[in-house]
């Protein structure tokens, strides 16, 4: 099946009412292992890989290319996307490499400018057939707006799409990134006027803090793209840790990587089924 764009994803499953699942790819076991828990599931899958992450592998390409290639070979539709991009020399080198989207983080900014530099990311990628995503508000976990108390105007939404023409926003809603546990209290009747200001799918960011209840009525009540990235982390290290354990004298890192691949595949493939059952 060939690589699949972010924005025919989201925007079916937008039309569905149903939500999307986008994990961030760390190493390559965790994009197998995504790929193959939405295999598993039969359903769509985002791969994402963030700017941090490419800074840790020394360049996006090496990452972003193994990606790519599970992306075509899979069974199920498999996008590729840039997650929490700062720069813009970034974003054209994941649109070269064959990203189908991007997401440009300029919520640091003062408003004009954080509008300013995401319309000319905007113009880019629309010319090269990429979707963008964008963020009003810091994100919480980044000294952000999705602190806890911290919620995005629906209406300031509705501008900063009208302004920038992004393809889907993220929004704060509640959430926060790189939670350990999975209570974060989400503002269901906010999502609601958020998708019915901002006319883009809504981006959920920070959504490993949200439990599964959550995750389905965020789902129902309007969010269609869900980022989920500690979760899974989690699941992977307990298995690296649990493994290592019981076989000290272990030498060959397949032989616990293989586990941590194994039990985030079978996460994905929960989680996909979370987001595919909205509550109504």
């Amino acid at each position: 099946m060939p690589l699949t764009s972010t924005g025919d994803i989201a925007h079916a499953a937008r039309t569905h009412a149903t939500g999307v699942g986008a994990f961030n790819v760390v190493q390559i076991e965790h994009a197998q292992a995504i790929v193959s828990g939405a295999e598993a599931a039969g359903l769509p899958v985002i791969l994402q890989i963030s700017q941090n992450t490419a800074r840790y592998h020394g360049s996006l390409e090496p990452i972003g290319l193994a990606s790519l290639a599970l992306a075509r070979a899979a069974g199920v539709p498999v996008s590729v996307h840039l997650d929490h991009a700062e720069s813009a020399d970034l974003v054209h080198e994941a649109v070269g490499l064959g990203f189908t989207s991007v997401m440009f983080d300029a919520s640091t900014l003062p408003y004009d400018d954080n509008v300013a530099a995401t319309r000319a990311i905007t113009e880019y990628c629309h010319g090269r057939d990429v979707w963008v995503e964008a963020e009003l508000g810091e994100v919480g976990g980044k000294d952000g707006a999705h602190a806890p108390g911290a919620r995005t105007d629906p209406e300031e939404a509705r501008a900063f799409v009208g302004a920038t023409a992004v393809d889907a926003l993220a929004v704060a809603v509640g959430s926060s990134h790189a939670m350990l546990t999975r209570d974060a209290v989400l503002d269901f009747a906010l999502i609601s006027r958020l998708r019915d200001a901002a006319g883009v799918p809504l981006v959920l960011h920070g959504s490993s803090g949200v439990g599964d209840s959550g995750l389905a009525r965020a789902i129902g009540a309007g969010m269609t793209k869900v980022n989920i990235s500690t979760h899974l982390n989690k699941l992977f290290t307990r298995a690296v840790r649990t493994y290592l354990d019981a076989h000290a004298e272990t030498a060959d890192p397949r032989t616990y990587l293989g586990p941590a691949r194994d039990a985030v595949a079978a996460e994905v493939t929960r989680l996909l089924g979370v987001l595919s059952r909205p509550a109504r």
